[in-house]
């Protein structure tokens, strides 16, 4: 009895075993997929023009957005609130219900009163997109811009993203860079996806400094 009772033990260890491991798989291979398809993913198109120790900055070209703005209660439920309106749009909710290709990142703007903004893929522009169902939902020219940027990895809330805030801050003042108030959370992963996230925080630089970055770099060229 004892030895049909060990038996049963160690086939039921085997079955968990083999489940636990076949979850892991599939957990696994889920998320290399998940990562090689986000590579095909358009994305908001910059250059990096010099790096820091722990921030960047960068120059984007101009591009066009959806925009929604929407009542800041919290990051989590200003987000949930701002996707579900822009994602209704490029998943057909528009006159044509015309899916529209998913773009990366989602930007975000960090104010009392939240913008959420998705990139417009560039075969369009705002006289060939398609209408919105929703009268809330904008069509948003980017200018071209200088940004500085700082990266973290996880999932973003309402903590972290004051800390790298105010981290991105502190980094600017100390190397003696102006920037202006328009602060963006970019959020680049779909929320299954558990490796490898990535957010930043970026603000645009004030007037000027495009410039300055220029002489500076010529300068460098010339010493070497």
């Amino acid at each position: 009895m004892r030895q049909l009772l060990l038996q049963y033990k160690l086939s039921t260890m085997k079955v968990i075993v083999i489940i636990v491991s076949v979850l892991i798989i599939a957990f696994v291979a889920a998320q290399i997929y998940f990562m090689s398809s986000s590579k095909n993913i358009e994305s908001y198109p910059y250059s990096t023009i010099r790096e820091y120790e722990d921030f960047e900055i960068r120059s984007y070209e101009a591009s066009l957005f959806t925009s929604v703005k929407v009542s800041s209660n919290g990051y989590s439920s200003a987000s949930s609130a701002g996707f579900q309106v822009l994602g209704g749009y490029i998943f057909g909710a528009n006159e044509k219900n015309e899916k529209i290709a998913m773009t990366s990142p989602v930007a975000m703007s960090l104010e009392d009163t939240m913008t959420m903004m998705f990139m417009v893929p560039k075969q369009y522009n705002k006289s060939t997109l398609p209408k919105p169902n929703q009268d809330n939902i904008e069509f948003r020219d980017e200018p071209a811009k200088t940004v500085a940027a700082i990266t973290f990895g996880g999932w973003a809330d309402d903590d972290k993203i004051e800390r790298y805030k105010k981290q991105l801050q502190a980094s600017l003042e100390a190397n003696n860079i102006k920037y202006s108030n328009r602060f963006f959370l970019l959020g680049y992963n779909a929320p299954y996806e558990m490796i490898n996230r990535r957010n930043d925080i970026i603000v645009e630089l004030e007037e000027g400094f495009t410039l300055y970055e220029q002489c500076f770099q010529k300068l460098e060229r010339y010493e070497d």
